[in-house]
C-alpha cells in the first residue's frame, strides 16, 4: 500500500477493494496529526485506560504496548494504538504543560522557542542578544538610590537573557 512520505498517510490505489477502510484510516490519522495535542509529558508506560481520540509521546524505555516505539506519538483509534514516527520541526500542544513541545535534532523541546526575534502588534519586543554591560562603579559622586535602581534593571536584563551577563 501507498502512503504520503511524511505522516505515512495510507493513499487510495486503483482498483482497490473496500476503499473506505483506507479512507477511514487516513482520516483518523490526519484528525489526530493536524492541530496535534498529546496528553502528558513522554511516557514508556501506556495508560491503563486510554480514551480513543487521546494521544501521547512514548518515552524512553516503553513497555506493554508501546515496547520499541520511543520518541513516537501513540495515537489511540478505535481501540488499538497507532504510532507515528516525528520529523524535526513536528511541534504539538503538550496540554499537561500548556505549552508547545517540538521534535528536533532526535529530541523532544518541551517549551522551547527558537526565533530571530518576537513581534506585538508589529513592534519588537525582544530581539538578539546584546553586549554585556558592565555593573555602575566609582565616581566622585555616589547615588546610592541611583546605583541600586541602575543594578536592579541590569539584574533583570540579565534574567530575562536580553543582554549577556
Amino acid at each position: 500500500m501507498s502512503t504520503t512520505d511524511r505522516l505515512l498517510i495510507p493513499l487510495l490505489q486503483t482498483a482497490q477493494a473496500q476503499k473506505e477502510i483506507t479512507h477511514n484510516e487516513a482520516l483518523a490519522l490526519l484528525d489526530h496529526m493536524v492541530q496535534a495535542v498529546v496528553e502528558t509529558v513522554p511516557d514508556p508506560t501506556p495508560p491503563m485506560s486510554p480514551i480513543d481520540g487521546a494521544t501521547y509521546i512514548v518515552g524512553a524505555s516503553a513497555t506493554g504496548d508501546w515496547a520499541g516505539q520511543e520518541d513516537k506519538l501513540a495515537l489511540r483509534i478505535n481501540g488499538a494504538w497507532q504510532f507515528v514516527t516525528p520529523f524535526d520541526g513536528l511541534t504539538v500542544w503538550l496540554k499537561f504543560f500548556d505549552k508547545t513541545i517540538t521534535y528536533s535534532s532526535g529530541t523532544w523541546r518541551i517549551g522551547q522557542v527558537n526565533a530571530g526575534e518576537y513581534q506585538i502588534d508589529g513592534v519588537k519586543v525582544v530581539g538578539a542578544q546584546f553586549n554585556s554591560i558592565s555593573d555602575p562603579s566609582g565616581g566622585s559622586t555616589v547615588d546610592g538610590e541611583a546605583r541600586a535602581a541602575i543594578s536592579s534593571i541590569l539584574s533583570a536584563l540579565k534574567a530575562h537573557g536580553l543582554i549577556a551577563t
